[in-house]
């Protein structure tokens, strides 16, 4: 049985994981404070409102904070535990860079007292949490630090990576199944307790060491066979085949299941992750690399055939047609879509506009290159290009009747009924 004194928490970090990890907690009755370091975020979730798009949340945010269980500071605060969400990029050479997480540590370690947990679910190289129980250890010697002493620990330490889906962040924070690795067996079961007032799916304890590296490897895997999609992909240009239907054919074998190519990987798991086990291990991880080439060299090959689509045809307008790195989400972070979308307008300038329902204006990518943010019907009526580089659903609402004498390269497959392109482009011209 939970006791029913609820715990105070501290989520540091209010972004795509931390803000709605930090209302799931709130609305399971623990009063939480969220920290981060942008002030209009602060301001924004203090007014009840949110500055990400993720589904339901918008409402959840508006009722844990008008409750009073939820609320926003620009600084670290005392609490019973602290959960610290913040991001994990990688420097030049895919060097990884935890000096977020390390920066976190330090302002946690200040308001540290006996009792307290401390769990890092920031995506992270292998040996960060035992870093971080370094440096709290260095801050903060007055505290007996779990796995330096040998007496019973003042606090606990663990890490628990998040295992959720943009757009099913909510059902997934709370459904998914969760690795907890402690510090100590002793912090793993405390991190336990603290999870299951609000997640219903299985918990497993283990290391912190073999919880970083799960969450890795559930990447780095996603990412090796997003990458066999890819290179198949390339393969079915070059011989002129449908590889959405030698994939659809394929997968009618009792025992493969080839994922769907896209414009490239990612977003700040897939995309990024893999580089930290070939960081760790760089002689011993040749797949991981290959895949990661592949896919980030996927973004290339959309890049110059789009551009022979767009040579064919001067002076017409083209509708670059999503930015995001995924459906149905505003998260452009580490996008392939972001990225061809922005070398097109470089390349190409005011010929090229953006559709982007999830997006009120250009990122600052965009500056000086001329590229317009249109809406869908615009792009309807004025772009006799169309490029394909997010699946959103409002996308694949378009009828066929509405692309039929569109010259249409369609990098996510789905127009499957879309007219051939050198038919479309003839089209095209005659119309001129």
């Amino acid at each position: 049985m939970l006791s029913e004194e609820k715990p105070s928490v501290c989520v540091l970090g209010l972004g795509y994981i931390g803000l709605p990890t930090a209302a799931v907690i709130a609305r399971s009755g623990c009063p939480v404070v969220g920290v981060d370091v942008t002030e209009h975020v602060v301001d924004t979730i203090n007014s009840g409102k949110i500055h990400i798009e993720e589904v339901d949340l918008d409402g959840l945010v508006q009722g844990v904070v008008a409750r009073g269980t939820l609320r926003a500071s620009l600084h670290v605060e005392p609490a019973d535990v602290f959960v610290i969400a913040v991001p994990t990029p990688f420097g030049d050479n895919h060097v990884p860079d935890t000096s977020y997480v390390m920066d976190a540590a330090t302002n946690v370690a200040a308001a540290l007292k006996a009792g307290d947990t401390i769990i890092l679910e920031s995506t992270s190289p292998v040996g960060t949490t035992e870093k971080m129980r370094d440096l709290i250890a260095k801050l903060r010697p007055d505290l007996k630090i779990p796995g330096i002493v040998d007496e019973i620990p003042d606090i606990s330490i663990a890490y628990c990576p998040e295992r959720v889906l943009p757009g099913k962040i909510l059902e997934e924070l709370i459904q998914n199944d969760r690795s907890i690795g402690g510090i100590t067996p002793r912090c793993a079961r405390k991190a336990l307790g603290f999870y299951r007032r609000f997640v219903r799916g299985e918990l497993v304890t283990t290391t912190a060491r073999a919880a970083e590296m799960t969450k890795l490897v559930e990447n780095s895997y996603r990412d090796v066979n997003i990458a066999f999609a890819n290179e198949l992909s390339i393969v079915a240009d070059q011989m002129d085949l449908d590889v959405w239907e030698v994939i659809r054919l394929a997968n009618r074998h009792p025992r493969v299941n080839i994922l769907q190519p896209g414009p490239g990987v990612g977003g700040h798991c897939i995309a990024v992750d893999p580089w930290f086990i070939i960081h760790s291990a760089p002689d011993h991880t040749p797949l991981i690399r290959i895949a990661r080439e592949v896919n980030d060299g996927k973004i290339d090959h959309v890049l110059e055939r789009a551009s022979q689509m767009i040579d064919e045809l001067p002076h017409r307008s083209v509708a670059c047609f999503g930015l995001a790195f995924k459906a149905n989400i505003d998260d452009f972070r580490e996008s392939p879509a972001l990225k061809i979308a922005v070398k097109l307008a470089r390349r190409y300038g005011s010929r090229i506009k953006i559709v982007e329902p999830y997006a009120s204006e250009l990122p600052a990518a965009f500056e000086d290159t001329g590229a317009e943010l249109i809406d869908i019907d615009q792009a309807l009526e004025t772009c006799p290009i169309m490029i394909t580089l997010t699946d959103h659903d409002v996308f694949k609402s378009i009828p066929l009747e509405e692309r039929a004498n569109k010259v249409v390269y369609d990098t996510r497959g789905i127009w499957p009924d879309q007219p051939d392109n050198l038919q479309a482009i003839e089209v095209v011209r005659l119309a001129s």
